[in-house]
């Protein structure tokens, strides 16, 4: 069963091209996580509006005790986090009814 990790990124205003390097820059580090299955993360649509985060895991321990837990997530916060205000909050899910 695969897990699907989703937040909601509120980027603030005005750094958004500078985020999005960024996250160019991180993805390769949440890519060469165990239990890593997908990244996808979409821009708004409107001025204002959060980042939309999905992450495909093949379990929450993969992602909450395997990449948290890694250099790997140290160095994926120090890119990405000081673009967030306030931070983020993750949530899991299930499989698709």
């Amino acid at each position: 069963m695969a897990v699907v990790e989703h937040a909601l990124l509120p980027v603030r205003a005005g750094s958004e091209a500078a985020f999005e390097a960024a996250v160019a820059e991180a993805r390769p580090l949440i890519e060469a996580s165990p239990g890593f299955l997908s990244l996808e993360i979409r821009r708004p649509t409107a001025t204002g509006q959060a980042y939309l985060l999905l992450v495909k895991w093949r379990s929450v321990a993969d992602h909450r005790d395997g990449f948290r837990q890694s250099d790997r997530y140290r160095q994926w916060r120090a890119l990405l986090h000081p673009f967030y205000d306030p931070m983020p909050e993750v949530s899991y899910f299930g499989e698709p009814l």
